[in-house]
Parts: C-alpha cells; sequence; structure tokens
C-alpha cells in the first residue's frame, strides 16, 4: 500500500503541473451536461494518471471521471484506483484557482489511501488506512468546535440542480442560518481535506461519484472525523448517494438537520 500511496502522490503533483501549464490558456471546454463541463486538460491529466498507473501495476483496476478506465475489475482482494484528473473543473474552466487532483485507493470496500492536491496552493493532504492523514509532514486533526452555530461549513450542490427537487438548496438555507456560514468552493475533494484539516467543521453534499469523495472520506477518517450518509450509515459505498463529513462533535446535529428535508 505505501508504495501505490507513494506512486499516487508523485503522479498528483505531474498532474497537477500538468494542469497549471493549462490554466490561463485557452482551454477547450465541452459540456457532458447543462452545467457539467470537461476541458481538454480534464482528458490529458486522466489519460497521463491511467497510464503511469497501469504500467506500474497492471493487474489493478481503475475507475476514473471522464472515462479512461481499466476494463478489468478488481477482486475482493485487488486494488481499485478511483481518479478525479480536475475535481472543481467549472472552477478551472473559468480561470478560477480552486481545484484539486483526487487519486484513491481501494481493496474490496476499504479504503487504503488517498491523495488530494491543490496546484494552485501547493498543497498535497494525504491519507493512508491506519497511519493517520497529513498535509505534506504535517499531521493533520480535524477542529474542536463543539456547537453548530460556531461550525464554518461547506456543501455543493449537483449538477441537476435546474431539473431535480432534491437538489441540497433547502439544506443549504437550514444549515446557513444555523452554523457561522455555509461556503461552497467547488471541489469535493479539496472540502473534504479541509474538514480533516480543521479548516472546516463539516461539509455535506448529494449525488457524488466515488472518485469525488473516496481520498477526502478516508482523510477525515484519519484525521479523527467521521463520514456517514444522510442515514448515519458509515458504509458510504453502499449508502444512497448522500454524505456527510464532519469532526464528529457536530455530527449527530447535523443529522438531525439532514433528515428534517430528506
Amino acid at each position: 500500500m505505501q508504495d501505490r500511496l507513494q506512486l499516487a502522490i508523485e503522479l498528483a503533483r505531474r498532474a497537477g503541473g500538468l494542469l497549471l501549464e493549462g490554466q490561463g490558456t485557452n482551454l477547450r471546454v465541452s459540456k457532458k451536461g447543462a452545467t457539467d463541463l470537461v476541458t481538454d486538460y480534464d482528458l490529458k491529466s486522466e489519460q497521463m494518471l491511467v497510464v503511469e498507473i497501469l504500467s506500474a501495476y497492471p493487474q489493478d483496476a481503475i475507475l476514473a471521471e471522464e472515462g479512461t478506465s481499466s476494463e478489468s475489475a478488481p477482486t475482493d482482494a485487488g486494488h481499485l484506483w478511483l481518479i478525479d484528473p480536475v475535481d472543481g473543473t467549472t472552477n478551472y474552466a473559468h480561470g478560477i484557482p480552486f481545484y484539486s487532483v483526487s487519486i484513491g485507493l481501494m481493496a474490496g470496500d476499504r479504503l487504503l489511501a488517498g491523495v488530494v492536491y491543490d496546484p494552485s496552493r501547493d498543497e498535497l493532504f494525504h491519507a493512508s488506512e491506519g497511519r493517520g492523514a497529513w498535509l505534506g509532514d504535517q499531521p493533520l486533526q480535524v477542529s474542536e468546535t463543539r456547537v453548530l452555530e460556531d461550525s464554518l461549513l461547506a456543501t455543493g450542490f449537483p449538477y441537476d440542480i435546474r431539473t431535480n427537487p432534491n437538489n441540497n438548496l433547502d439544506h443549504f438555507g437550514e444549515l446557513a442560518v444555523r452554523s457561522r456560514a455555509v461556503r461552497r468552493l467547488g471541489s469535493a475533494a479539496l472540502e473534504l481535506a479541509y474538514v480533516a484539516a480543521g479548516r472546516f467543521e463539516g461539509y455535506w453534499e448529494l449525488r457524488l461519484n466515488p472518485w469525488d469523495w473516496a481520498a477526502g472520506a478516508l482523510m477525515v477518517r484519519e484525521a479523527g472525523g467521521v463520514v456517514t450518509t444522510f442515514s448515519g450509515d458509515d458504509k458510504v459505498l453502499e449508502g444512497d448517494e448522500t454524505l456527510l463529513a464532519t469532526n464528529h462533535h457536530i455530527h449527530d446535529v447535523m443529522l438531525d438537520v439532514l433528515g428534517q428535508h430528506r
């Protein structure tokens, strides 16, 4: 696992460098949905990551956002890489420097390792099962804030916000008036890393994909936090496409609020 984690760290930095090269250039942007964008650098980053991982570990399986995944399926004992080559593509396409490269590693239903790299700030978050979460060589610890009213939260909105009434606007409104503030920054992986780092007390979202949260969820847990579905189930992979990550102190009260609006 540690060899794979080291590879993920090296590749995340390489992918981040590639994204910085494209930042500010005339990006080719296309739509996967009404508000779901993809750029040519999403594809370049993902292709590099997939090629390098399979070159080092050809027996491993890959699930990547833009579809250049391996054809093999992981066995229960095998490794699955979950890759988001640009988490925060809308920000990236608009020249907003808040996006990341996210690489998670699983075996069966276990999250083994995760890397989230913010190239704009050169911040590399990483975690491995049972070995803690880190920003560079500094250990991460979730916030000790104990009440919702003093908590800074983060969230995001699903890509079908225009057509699906279950679009998080009700949760946002309720928690905005019950917390210190709610931020919507546009990169789930980084927002989860910020919970692990104690910068946010909590983060919630609907209808994320595994490559969005796999690395960040492990970081929160390894930093002393809690990650569940809105129903309180800690088996998020088998859950209902909802995710709540907190410093554990405010988890139950956030579950209560989110449950009222399900």
